[in-house]
């Protein structure tokens, strides 16, 4: 079952998350770093346990980012990682964010959903504000994808409406 993450998620979602960091597929998360983003992470839970999670951080009025998609091995397969990233698409069109995008070393998986590959420089958010702390700043072996929402591009505020006739 996929659902928005809750406090009492957070130490599964952070051992998930730091079992693939230990391997070098994906960044190390902090339980501080989760539980100030907690709001961000959706999980998806099998018998009370979160065998997925996935986040959507959002960088710009038009820009987010699926983060931290892990999916416990033993439930490689099942449509979990293809779930909790339509989730996150979701939330993205229903927040009104028209490109979503992720860092990651399996394009193929993102593709396959409709993302297109792009150069990372594309995305100067993220430069910016991640990449250029990370460790692997100047030899990233990571593959930027993006995908077009379809939600509308932000626009000029809705006209106010009076109260009174002048």
């Amino acid at each position: 079952m996929v659902r928005k993450a809750q406090i009492r998620d957070v130490r599964p979602i952070q051992r998930l998350i730091n079992a693939y960091a230990s391997m070098g597929e994906m960044l190390p998360r902090s339980l501080n770093e989760i539980y100030e983003r907690v709001r961000e992470f959706t999980v998806w839970e099998e018998g009370g346990e979160i065998v997925g999670v996935c986040s959507l951080a959002v960088y710009w009025e038009d820009l987010a980012e699926i983060r931290s998609l892990a999916v416990h091995r033993d439930f490689h397969g099942k449509g979990i990682g293809k779930g909790l990233t339509r989730a996150c698409l979701e939330e993205a069109a229903a927040l009104g964010i028209a490109r979503v995008f992720a860092l990651t070393y399996k394009p193929e998986f993102f593709t396959r959903l409709g993302f297109q590959v792009v150069d990372k420089m594309d995305l100067p958010q993220k430069i910016w504000k991640d990449c250029l702390k990370c460790s692997k700043f100047h030899d990233c072996d990571e593959v930027a994808v993006l995908l077009e929402t379809g939600a509308a591009p932000p626009g000029p505020p809705p006209p106010t409406l009076s109260l009174f006739r002048s």
